[in-house]
């Protein structure tokens, strides 16, 4: 495949939805895949609904996640402004050419009259919509005689420019993912081109920009199939090759009943954006996947299977793995349903499949954030006992806790359930016990303790589960031995001592 060029082209209306972030990835892989360019397109004609720092948000966003950009408004390119409030002198020409060719046309119409039209045809029980029907009977340069657009035009009256759909003809329309798609002209209204205020709608400047661009192939969202019918009429309005087109299947939320929305976020319990977002207006946060501890590539490999598979039973992929799978074919026409829980394993497994060194280091800066200094071995060592019972870095604090500080209090149900009266007798023994093993170690522990109980005749759950309160301070934790060969002799006879006399 020759020259293969897309864009992600989103709208600065707010924080970047993970199926946004999605769609650039399809893109990407694409892309990659097939050697050719990743655009950045910034589409923010709709100044109305510009939020402050979403586009810096949205660059973040695809930073973080590892989708490089090849041209864009911080690269640059040759096809440069990428932002297209800079590129609006660009846009009125075009939809000037489609007027001189007969496939648009002036209209005059107030928001007022509009309103008006709309509720006279809903006291009929029937929808207002501009098209082949009504056109004529309003104010557009299509009813209007030359002489009266020109003096309309000249005098300084608002106008908008409307795409004048054909009648009575059908538009074929090819889609990777949905296959052939047939639309009569009849369904379709005469969407605005160019707005009152000088700039394009969507329609107007996605299309030109994609022509001008050199885009090949566009890969967007279910949102915007609706649109294809009239996107296909203006490349042939134009006399432009279209680009091939693929509309990716939906996000759905975990209940599968309708798409997952911005809103659907922390009310859900789990995030919808790929970073932290505080709202300029409102100072609302809502939380990212990168600050609620999911890895990059975790967070990629989950969104790369929301919507398409390789037809394998592999589903942990790098993101070269990824690129090298990838095909618009394997994508699938029903919508995804978002699985929380399936998000975090993938997050577990890549912890996993990291190094102990990385684990240790990341969760070393937690620990020095909570004033704990100790060393990277220390570290280390205590992570390698607990990172496979945790799928985030910072959960492994509440797994290891007992490592670093001795406890003040013990779970008040484990005490009922575990301290009996014969077990203060039976914790002086053992500390007496501990203090003769060498080496300090887990075998050693371990094996000095199962013949005491054994040569004492105890119950062995009993006595090893009050143990471990006293270390821990509940019922949690790895191997006793381990726990006490890390803490060292010293630290581990102090708490047992500390809380025969606390419990008595």
């Amino acid at each position: 495949m020759n020259n293969v060029r897309v864009r992600f082209a989103p709208s600065p209306t707010g924080p970047l939805h993970i199926g946004g972030v999605r769609t650039a990835l399809y893109n990407y892989l694409f892309a990659r895949k097939h050697k050719g360019t990743m655009i950045l397109r910034i589409e923010d004609t709709d100044q109305s609904r510009y939020v402050p720092g979403a586009e810096e948000y949205i660059m973040e966003s695809l930073e973080w996640s590892g989708i490089h950009i090849d041209e864009g408004v911080r690269e640059g390119g040759p096809h440069a402004p990428y932002r297209q409030s800079e590129r609006k002198e660009i846009y009125h020409q075009y939809a000037l050419e489609l007027i001189e060719k007969g496939h648009a046309y002036y209209a005059f119409d107030t928001p007022e009259d509009l309103e008006n039209l709309r509720k006279q045809a809903e006291s009929g029980h029937k929808p207002f919509v501009y098209n082949f029907e009504t056109r004529l009977h309003l104010k557009n340069s299509l009813s209007y005689s030359k002489n009266e657009t020109e003096n309309s035009i000249s005098s300084g009256q608002p106008y908008v420019i409307r795409f004048k759909t054909p009648e009575h003809s059908e538009v074929v329309m090819q889609d990777i993912v949905r296959g052939t798609v047939v639309v009569k002209t009849e369904t379709l209204d005469d969407k605005v081109l160019f707005k009152s205020d000088g700039l394009p709608t969507y329609h107007l400047a996605n299309i030109v920009d994609d022509h001008l661009m050199g885009i090949s192939h566009v890969i967007r969202g279910e949102e915007w199939l609706p649109s294809l019918p009239l996107h296909v009429l203006l490349y042939e309005a134009f006399g432009w090759q279209p680009p091939v087109f693929a509309h990716l299947p939906l996000l759905l939320k975990p209940d599968g009943n309708g798409k997952l929305s911005k809103r659907d976020g922390d009310r859900l319990g789990f995030p919808v954006f790929p970073l932290r977002w505080v709202d300029p207006v409102s100072n609302e946060v809502s939380s990212g996947y990168r600050e609620s501890g999911y890895f990059p590539e975790a967070f990629i490999n989950m969104l790369a299977f929301l919507g398409w598979n390789p037809g394998t039973e592999q589903e942990l992929f790098s993101i070269d793995e990824l690129t090298e799978a990838f095909s618009l074919e394997r994508v699938n026409k029903s919508g995804a349903k978002f699985d929380p829980d399936k998000t975090k394993w993938f997050n577990h497994q890549y912890l996993l499949k990291k190094s102990a060194e990385e684990i240790s280091h990341l969760f070393h800066a937690i620990l020095k954030q909570k004033g704990i200094n100790t060393s990277e071995d220390y570290v280390f060592r205590v992570v390698n006992l607990v990172r496979d019972r945790v799928n985030f870095v910072h959960e492994i604090w509440n797994e290891c806790y007992f490592f670093f500080e001795a406890p003040e209090s013990f779970d008040e149900q484990v005490v009922q359930k575990r301290w009996k009266p014969e077990t203060a007798g039976q914790i002086r023994e053992i500390v007496s016990i501990l203090d003769e093993i060498d080496p300090f170690e887990p075998s050693a522990i371990d094996m000095a303790i199962k013949e005491w109980i054994i040569q004492k005749g105890y119950n062995t759950g009993a006595v090893m589960n009050a143990i471990r309160l006293l270390l821990v301070g509940t019922s949690k934790g790895p191997h006793l031995s381990d726990i006490m060969h890390l803490v060292g002799r010293k630290e581990t006879t102090a708490r047992l001592q500390k809380g025969i006399t606390i419990l008595g």
